[in-house]
């Protein structure tokens, strides 16, 4: 019995690990150094339009906790209006990241937020985005991480 109990510990120990080791995301407080050069960019979450690139770098979004992720836009990319449920941190890494508050999107009053800009946003705060050019901003906050979009038929997920 307590050979089938440590063999049974140890097996459920190297699954956890194998998903604690995934290309760049951390699931616990693990100290981790990353460079530009070694974070490997994925799809985007499915909760934004089609084009984004992710990384978690930080934490898991889909559950309670502190998490940092990364987005890559591409040229031309828009968010339409939507809200969070957690304040948001953003930093815009790269590019220029056009920022609007509001439940109607309108390009003309975004502000242009430039590499090194930063915001903050209260729960529940509508916003909508885009982007110019390709432009990178890290997005820290606590999960479970959500969008929800004030007009529904924005929604990817629903399409």
């Amino acid at each position: 019995m307590r050979i089938r109990v440590t063999a049974f510990a140890l097996a459920s120990a190297a699954a956890l690990t194998a998903l604690a080791i995934s290309s760049n995301e951390a699931r616990s407080d693990d100290h981790k150094m990353l460079t530009a050069a070694e974070i490997k960019w994925g799809p985007g979450p499915a909760s934004l339009p089609p084009g984004a690139e992710a990384v978690v770098l930080y934490g898991d979004p889909t559950k309670d906790g502190l998490f940092a992720l990364r987005l890559k836009f591409p040229k031309g990319y828009r968010i339409p209006p939507h809200t969070h449920p957690k304040p948001e941190i953003v930093t815009v890494i790269s590019g220029t990241f056009h920022f609007g508050m509001g439940e109607t999107a309108d390009p003309a009053k975004t502000k242009a937020l430039p590499a090194g800009s930063f915001i903050t946003m209260p729960p529940g705060q509508t916003h909508y985005a885009g982007a110019d050019e390709e432009t990178v901003v890290q997005l820290n906050s606590t999960g479970p991480w959500a969008v929800n979009y004030v007009n529904p038929k924005d929604d990817p997920r629903k399409k």
